[in-house]
């Protein structure tokens, strides 16, 4: 029997271009599997915990897909447009406590450019 889920939120998420397939084509298979297992709990949770999705202190808007396997940690920068769609932008694996400058500016950048498309 086929595994279904049901969608408890009505929760999409999307690539915007190419900057989180960039990221995500470069790492191995286990890893890309965490990530789609973390994408899809995204979808279906109505209340996802913040172990796995939180909001970046200190900006409008600007989310963190958040992945750890076997001590690494991936992070990917996201945003909502129209409520409810988790659109994906640059992601990265994080070495450090803190999160890179220059990876932050990249995720505000191409936030606003999808604004800036997408007329929001």
């Amino acid at each position: 029997m086929p595994l279904t889920f049901r969608m408890i939120s009505d929760r999409k998420v999307i690539i915007y271009k190419n900057y989180f397939l960039d990221f995500y084509n470069e790492l191995p298979d286990i890893v890309q599997a965490k990530i789609e297992w973390t994408l899809n709990l995204i979808q279906i949770s109505r209340h996802v915990p913040e172990k796995y999705f939180k909001h970046i202190e200190g900006t409008k808007g600007l989310y963190e897909v958040r992945v750890e396997l076997g001590g690494n940690i991936y992070r990917i920068f996201s945003f909502f447009d129209k409520g409810n769609l988790v659109v994906l932008g640059n992601g990265f694996q994080k070495k450090s406590q803190k999160t890179p400058k220059q990876e932050l500016k990249k995720a505000l950048k191409i936030m606003e450019e999808y604004k800036n498309e997408m007329g929001a």
